[in-house]
């Protein structure tokens, strides 16, 4: 019944910034993890970055130095702030909740970003 709604995708030029927000339609407890994906046409859904309630965070290779995850576990919400922006990172970006009470995991139903001259 609780959905993440996802916003700050559209179209932006090579070296710009975009910053994507996904937001719980109501409030989620006991969240562990947070995470966002994205999936390029013809290619399989790949982790991007991920961020867990100790304050670890990871991010895939292509994106490092570049993207920054965070996150407001009170507010059930995770951010993605994506600078330098290349044509590669052109997809649609999903996030990603888990509940560790509960076992829970929800998906946002995608952004698309596009980054194109």
């Amino acid at each position: 019944q609780v959905q993440l709604v996802e916003s700050g995708g559209g179209l932006v030029q090579p070296g710009g910034s975009l910053r994507l927000s996904c937001a719980a339609s109501s409030t989620i407890s006991s969240i562990y993890y947070m995470g966002w994906y994205r999936q390029a046409p013809g290619e399989e859904r790949e982790l991007v970055a991920s961020i867990w309630n100790d304050g670890r965070t990871n991010y895939a290779d292509p994106v490092k130095g570049r993207f920054t995850i965070s996150a407001d576990t009170a507010k059930s919400t995770v951010y993605l702030q994506m600078n330098t922006l290349k044509p590669e990172d052109t997809a649609v970006y999903y996030c990603n909740v888990r509940d560790w009470r509960y076992g829970r995991v929800y998906w946002g139903q995608g952004t698309q970003v596009t980054v194109s001259s």
